[in-house]
């Protein structure tokens, strides 16, 4: 039974390879969708929240506790923390040339195919042998589907979803943004970020049949959260404390300086 290996040898009997022009790529982008999630949280149980971490940010050396005159909240913040939520489908439809090599018996100097005839050649492998073998050059016809459902913060970099509550959200979502001075997501981070994950064209590219990429879901969520800034009267040490706007839950603690920027 003949055998049939993959190979870059070059045939003088090859047979004509198509050289179309590429196919232009099709594309189907939703809307970008902002959402500004209500603030549910009053600032006063904030401040009384702030009020509870004082011995858990400033107790030494696991029980040296500050007295309650010397520690105080200095700054009570509301910022905005987007989510950036995207998904989409990549596919592309493509021929890429290709050589067959065919190993045939010694005796056999041609072979007929039915689109074709071919003279057979010598070859010879690593270990000095010789055997007969026909080569075929011609196309290959491939699809490649890729999808993806990304989670993002406003740098881009991949979070998970628990972090994100449910709220209803504002009626004028741009008014809010405006009245607290929001730094908005860049228009196309979401897509760009997207495109590097699914959109990758192979590099054996012959032509293409059909590419498409459809994005069916754009979201921004931004969603309240309460950074409260305490210190400490005698060392001037300060601590931050940060709440989730929603639900009032604690998300981060840590000193001023590793603070998260507000956007």
């Amino acid at each position: 039974m003949a055998q049939i290996t993959c190979t870059e040898t070059e045939n003088d009997n090859s047979i004509i390879i198509s050289s179309k022009a590429k196919h232009p790529l099709g594309e189907r982008i939703a809307t970008r969708k902002t959402i500004v999630y209500e603030t549910l949280v009053d600032p006063a149980v904030i401040k009384v929240a702030g009020e509870n971490l004082k011995d858990e940010l400033f107790t030494r050396y696991l029980f040296l506790k500050p007295q309650p005159n010397e520690v105080d909240i200095v700054s009570i913040e509301k910022y905005y923390e987007p989510f950036i939520l995207i998904s989409g489908h990549y596919s592309i439809d493509y021929y890429r040339k290709h050589t067959w090599t065919i190993n045939v018996e010694k005796e056999i100097s041609e072979v007929i195919f039915p689109f074709a005839r071919f003279k057979t050649r010598e070859a010879t492998d690593s270990f000095d042998k010789t055997s007969k073998e026909v080569v075929i050059e011609g196309e290959e016809r491939l699809k490649i589907d890729n999808k993806a459902s990304l989670s993002l913060n406003q740098s881009g970099m991949d979070i998970s979803l628990k972090q994100l509550p449910s709220a209803p959200s504002e009626k004028n979502p741009e008014e809010t943004l405006a009245k607290f001075c929001v730094k908005k997501v860049p228009p196309n981070l979401d897509l760009s970020i997207l495109r590097t994950r699914i959109q990758k064209r192979p590099a054996d590219i012959g032509w293409i049949a059909n590419e498409t990429l459809e994005v069916n879901e754009r979201t921004v969520i931004y969603t309240p959260r309460f950074r409260v800034t305490l210190k400490h009267a005698k060392t001037g040490k300060q601590k931050t404390a940060e709440f989730d706007g929603v639900n009032g839950k604690l998300i981060h603690l840590g000193d001023s300086r590793e603070t998260r920027p507000s956007i």
